[in-house]
């Protein structure tokens, strides 16, 4: 990853995970289906939590490494070094995936 994207507060940087074009048991996946942005990536990077009124930092879930589901049209795309990252909020994460 880029050293220049450090996110900030209670964001984080997703690299999204490829779908496949076919479902395991043999379908084949439109096009437009596997283009569509996708849902499930791994935290590349994490901010240092949001700040709570009392002046504290609530503590981020997830860390570096985690697998995510998160809301399909939450995070934000950027490209960097020709990569493209997902930037998104802690609350748009769904689930971790173990």
């Amino acid at each position: 990853m880029s050293k220049n994207l450090q996110p900030l507060s209670n964001h984080l940087v997703v690299k999204a995970l490829s779908r496949e074009d076919k479902t395991a048991s043999g379908i084949v996946l439109p096009e437009t289906l596997t283009k569509e942005r996708p849902e499930q990536g791994e935290v590349i990077a994490v901010g240092p939590g949001k700040m709570l009124d009392t002046g504290a930092r609530q503590t981020m879930e997830v860390k570096v490494g985690d697998i995510v589901v998160f809301k399909k049209y939450g995070p934000d795309e950027v490209k960097i070094d020709n990569v493209e990252y997902l930037i998104l909020d802690e609350g748009d994460v769904l689930a971790i995936v173990k």
